[in-house]
């Protein structure tokens, strides 16, 4: 790992935790006393400040030491959290997030443009106004929540042994050094030189150093131990706290790995142990055991002793799992073009084995798709915020409800899926959600509340974003789609119909046009984007009491499984989680009525043969291939069905961007191409023609 790659490991860190701190910042806003997570934020603050001071990031060390100073103060109850505060607090994080992209943009802050300088000196003075504050009185704090107990001032002991692969990482010991001088005054400092090599087995690149350090400081364990929470995985520290008992110092000792006497040498040059207490700790100290179990402050390098892996994550780049799923559908299209081969041969232990090797590429496969699964909460919770914000331009009282956090899709799709729901809860909030005298005067509470919930159905995930607010007007719908034109006057179009107008390029009803919306721009964005990642929208509404807006999506955009069909001489992909049931036709019924008969149920069919225009003549028999998607049925009438296919998903190129009813293509074991079928499209186009056609008497299937 190079200087860059942890460069951009502690921006991704960065971010992380600057979600964290807004996440902690908003649940503040809502109990202000809540000593848990506001010692939280403070721990957030500082680590960024940490890891920034490790690369010399001045401007963000500088910015977020103030804010970290700040609430410190609000931790010991010397400052209370008001609106004021909180909306402060929320900008200075948004403040350190326009840092952290610059530097992701330009991999320093050296061109740290005027604006944003200014900025954060304005904001600086402001948080610095609260240095200067009076105490607050804690009198309404619970009596079953202290304030943390500060353990300084005071002396403080640390041993430090880095890692050999340190400067390999881009890292500088003395650069931890620098940074605990920050904190404190280090008054003792002893290198420790015995795993140096002779000069001509000596590596540049391998650190060999480490460090026992006195420190004398009024920061806190938590602040101290934090400066090395970038190398943790990488390096022991032990820290020991002022005025610690004998049992501390065993302890301490035992975890290190060199010798008893020596350690405790170390630590009367360092001033922390006299010698009458070094002879005490020896005294009533025992051997040290082979393989020590102590209480550390950090875990061990790897390879030191037993390490405890449980729950332990890995950061990979999200480059490298595509990478990953492209290799495994590449494997999965050799696996079936195997399979074909072992089929021909007719050589019964080949098509053992190859029928094996697919039950495990399938297995490698969910392995593969599991490792790109998020859960969609994180993405929920962002909205907080918006909603925070949104709300007190609009002056309106508005609550965010979430449900389904810990519904999990694919890593492409919740990055993709972000924008079209933040237009659709600005789109709720401004002109779903009334305004509270508005809600009073219908018998609503003042309160308005937006939803946003995920679930799993029929192998998609269904997001729905809903309101309690007005609902769409669908008198103004119909009156706008006539004045353009999109609607005949003498055209009286279904409610469904009536509300799908609003996905129109540039429609829209809104009286007024705000910053927000009103312009008639957004709402043909997101149904174009749904739809680029394979999903549909809809919507669900009733005057007077909200706006529901459902999107369904493939829980995956790089593989699936697929059915097989054939139409004339040419093969197509249906979803295999699509597909409810497949019935055979006899000899003359050919369904020309349109309608299937299955069981009492009258189903609307299609033949994919006239949808393709094949000229060539057909089967004997054919088959009907019921299908169903978001609460539609269909049948497609087809020649052959195949089996069961492991579908590699692959894009149309821009010719097949006006052809209805793909969703894409996929390679076939002996190399040929078949087309996968967009079955959402297809019941969406055969249901628009059921309607505007009488039902005849249909075809009979018992």
């Amino acid at each position: 790992m190079n200087m860059d790659d942890v460069l951009q490991t502690f921006i991704a860190e960065s971010r992380e935790l600057l979600l964290q701190m807004e996440d902690a910042l908003l649940q503040i806003e809502q109990s202000p006393q809540d000593l848990d997570t506001i010692n939280g934020l403070f721990r957030v603050a500082h680590t960024i400040k940490g890891s920034a001071g490790l690369f010399g990031l001045m401007p963000i060390v500088e910015f977020t030491h103030v804010a970290e100073s700040v609430l410190d103060r609000v931790r010991s109850l010397e400052v209370r959290v008001d609106e004021a505060l909180s909306a402060l607090f929320l900008d200075a994080r948004d403040h350190i997030g326009q840092l952290i992209d610059l530097l992701a943009e330009d991999g320093d802050l050296d061109r740290l443009g005027e604006p944003l300088r200014v900025q954060g000196q304005r904001l600086a003075e402001r948080l610095s106004m609260y240095l200067q504050a009076p105490v607050a009185p804690p009198a309404s704090v619970p009596q079953d929540q202290p304030p943390a107990a500060a353990e300084g001032p005071g002396h403080w002991h640390l041993s430090v042994r880095f890692g050999a692969d340190m400067f390999r990482n881009g890292m500088d010991p003395l650069a931890f050094l620098r940074y605990l001088s920050t904190l404190g005054h280090l008054a003792h400092t002893v290198t420790l030189l015995d795993a140096l090599p002779p000069l001509l087995s000596m590596d540049p690149e391998t650190n060999y150093l480490g460090f026992e350090l006195a420190l004398v400081s009024d920061a806190s364990r938590e602040v101290i131990d934090g400066a090395f929470d970038f190398v943790r995985d990488d390096a022991l520290v032990l820290i020991l706290a002022p005025q610690a008992d004998i049992q501390a110092y065993r302890t301490h000792i035992d975890g290190l790995p060199e010798d008893n006497a020596v350690l405790l040498e170390l630590l009367v040059r360092c001033g922390t142990l006299t010698e009458a207490q070094a002879a005490l700790v020896i005294q009533e100290g025992s051997p040290m055991p082979a393989a020590p179990e102590v209480a550390q402050d950090s875990p061990p390098k790897a390879g030191k002793g037993a390490a405890n892996n449980e729950g332990s994550l890995i950061r990979v780049d999200a480059a490298k799992l595509d990478q990953l799923i492209n290799l495994v559908g590449e494997l999965i299209i050799a696996g079936a073009g195997a399979n074909l081969v072992a089929v021909r041969s007719g050589i019964g232990e080949m098509i053992e084995a190859t029928s094996l090797l697919s039950r495990l590429v399938e297995e490698v496969r969910d392995s593969a798709l599991t490792l790109r699964m998020v859960q969609i909460g994180a993405t929920f919770t962002r909205f907080q915020r918006v909603v925070r914000d949104v709300s007190k331009e609009l002056g309106k009282d508005i609550v965010l409800r979430i449900g389904g956090g810990e519904t999990e899709l694919d890593k492409t799709v919740v990055e993709r899926i972000g924008d079209p729901l933040t237009h659709l809860v600005r789109n709720a909030m401004d002109h779903g959600i009334e305004a509270v005298s508005t809600r009073l005067q219908r018998g609503k509470p003042a309160q308005g509340t937006v939803r946003l919930n995920a679930y799993h159905e029929s192998g998609s995930i269904v997001i729905e974003v809903s309101d309690d607010g007005g609902g769409l007007a669908k008198h103004k719908i119909l009156a706008k789609a006539r004045e353009r034109g999109l609607v005949g006057e003498g055209q009286v179009p279904a409610d469904k119909d009536i509300l799908n107008l609003i996905f129109e390029p540039g429609f829209s009803t809104a009286d007024q046009v705000s910053n927000l919306s009103g312009r008639g721009v957004g709402m043909d964005v997101v149904k174009r984007n749904i739809t680029a990642l394979r999903g549909s929208v809809s919507l669900e509404s009733e005057e007077g009491q909200g706006t529901t807006v459902r999107i369904r999506l493939p829980l995956t955009l790089a593989i699936i499984d697929g059915f097989l069909i054939g139409v004339g001489k040419a093969s197509y992909v249906i979803p295999l989680n699509m597909v409810e049931e497949c019935i055979e036709l006899a000899p003359g019924q050919g369904a020309e009525s349109g309608f299937l008969d299955l069981r009492g149920d009258v189903l609307p069919i299609l033949r994919l043969r006239d949808m393709f225009a094949v000229q060539e003549p057909g089967g004997i028999r054919e088959n009907v291939v019921v299908v169903h998607y978001a609460g539609l049925r269909a049948g497609l009438v087809v020649d052959r069905l195949q089996g069961e296919f492991q579908t590699v998903i692959k894009p149309l190129g821009k010719v097949f961007g006006e052809a209805h009813g793909l969703g894409g293509f996929t390679i076939l074991g002996s190399g040929a191409v078949a087309l996968i079928l967009d079955i959402p499209n297809l019941l969406g186009l055969v249901a628009k023609e059921a309607t505007n056609r009488s039902i005849p008497r249909p075809l009979s299937i018992q």
